[in-house]
């Protein structure tokens, strides 16, 4: 019996080898980060118009709400200059919160999504926020035998 399974850590040291596909940062409305809602045709045979919408939309969703200024982000200021910023060394910030929620979805989506379709999605924050990128990956040759 074989059993196929999805390695993300080997699926990203194998990723030097392969192609990228990017999704270029969304300007349109500003500086809020926001990504292109645009299909690449590099990924027209690799994934559908709607799983890759929906990613991106939540995404762009998730920084929305991190850079929402409420009262939450007034205090965490105040703090921080009453502290001299030596609060952020005991407390993680809203900000850091929703990133890390970010992080979360988006090693879901890989094992869920894309790594199954031989594709691997990279956060943002490792591009500096700048594209959504994807690491089109060799055919997987990933197996346990059984």
């Amino acid at each position: 019996m074989r059993t196929t399974f999805h390695n993300l850590q080997e699926l990203r040291r194998s990723a030097s080898l392969v192609t990228k596909v990017f999704i270029q940062r969304d300007y349109s409305e500003g500086t809020v980060c926001r990504f292109q809602t645009k299909f690449p045709p590099e990924l027209d045979s690799r994934i559908e118009r709607a799983l890759l919408d929906q990613t991106v939309k939540t995404l762009n969703s998730y920084y929305v709400e991190a850079e929402k200024i409420g009262g939450q982000s007034y205090l965490e200021g105040c703090l921080a200059c009453a502290t001299a910023y030596i609060i952020f060394l005991c407390m993680e910030t809203r900000y850091e919160k929703v990133l890390r929620k970010i992080s979360s979805y988006i090693q879901e989506q890989n094992e869920k999504i894309y790594a199954p379709r031989g594709l691997l999605l990279t956060d943002p924050i490792e591009r500096g926020m700048r594209v959504v990128s994807f690491t089109h990956l060799l055919p997987l040759s990933l197996s346990v035998q059984g």
